[in-house]
């Protein structure tokens, strides 16, 4: 039997290679045209706003209006070595190339038992994050999909909840560094939704802590978390500049 550290990083080395992740890409794709995605953009946002449980409609929007925010996060994962394995390997995050199974039985402070951790507590599964449908470029494709399968991983370093106070605050830490519009007004228009003592909580800690965070972090969509199953939590927030909300 392989030693638990060797075991996770066996699995956790990504089965779906660059190409493959290209040719489902291609599969999936749905051409539209200018008049198309506007219709899209009102559509999927007026929806979200409606009911910000539609992850669907939610993942539309994030594709027909942040091709200018792709394109910046891409350029920010091409400014490190490890952003730049990243796009080069394509790995994907869910169940066929990440054993949350081993993950839990790894030690309690590494990155790999947060995770895995955080997932069952929320009765969340990897495979629930959405294809990417609307763009043609396979690079900002695999950026904006890899956006969402690390969406979770996000919330567990960061130690939010998926509760809305904790999703408002991961939106503006992640419109911050993304710049993704999508982002942004969930930020803004999640806020409006938070109970009054949850909206006090939101405006004297968690909104200056996001802030802060976002602005001073390294950039979180750029962390090559399947290499890093195995770190002590506290030593990962050092590295990445993060300082954990109290």
């Amino acid at each position: 039997m392989l030693p638990i550290r060797t075991a996770i990083r066996t699995f956790s080395i990504s089965t779906c290679t660059r190409s493959s992740f290209v040719e489902e890409m291609q599969r999936n794709y749905i051409p539209t045209n200018s008049f198309q995605r506007t219709l899209l953009s009102c559509g999927s946002a007026i929806v979200s706003l409606l009911n910000p449980h539609r992850g669907d409609m939610i993942a539309c929007l994030g594709e027909v209006t942040g091709e200018n925010a792709i394109k910046y996060m891409r350029e920010k994962m091409l400014e490190t070595p490890e952003g730049t394995q990243i796009l080069k390997e394509m790995p994907r995050i869910n169940s066929s190339t990440v054993s949350f199974e081993a993950l839990s039985q790894m030690p309690a402070n590494t990155v790999g038992r947060v995770y895995a951790d955080f997932m069952t507590d929320n009765k969340i599964t990897a495979d629930s994050r959405l294809l990417v449908q609307f763009i043609s470029d396979p690079e900002l494709a695999y950026v904006m999909q890899r956006y969402r399968e690390v969406h979770d991983l996000v919330h567990a370093t960061l130690f939010m909840k998926t509760t809305m106070l904790g999703e408002v605050t991961v939106k503006w830490v992640e419109g911050i560094q993304t710049k993704l519009p999508m982002c942004i007004n969930g930020g803004i228009w999640g806020a409006g939704r938070l109970k009054p003592k949850h909206r006090k909580l939101y405006l004297k800690y968690y909104l200056p802590w996001a802030i802060r965070t976002g602005n001073t972090a390294k950039f979180m969509q750029g962390i090559y978390y399947e290499k890093r199953w195995d770190q002590d939590i506290d030593d990962f927030h050092r590295e990445m500049n993060i300082i954990k909300l109290v």
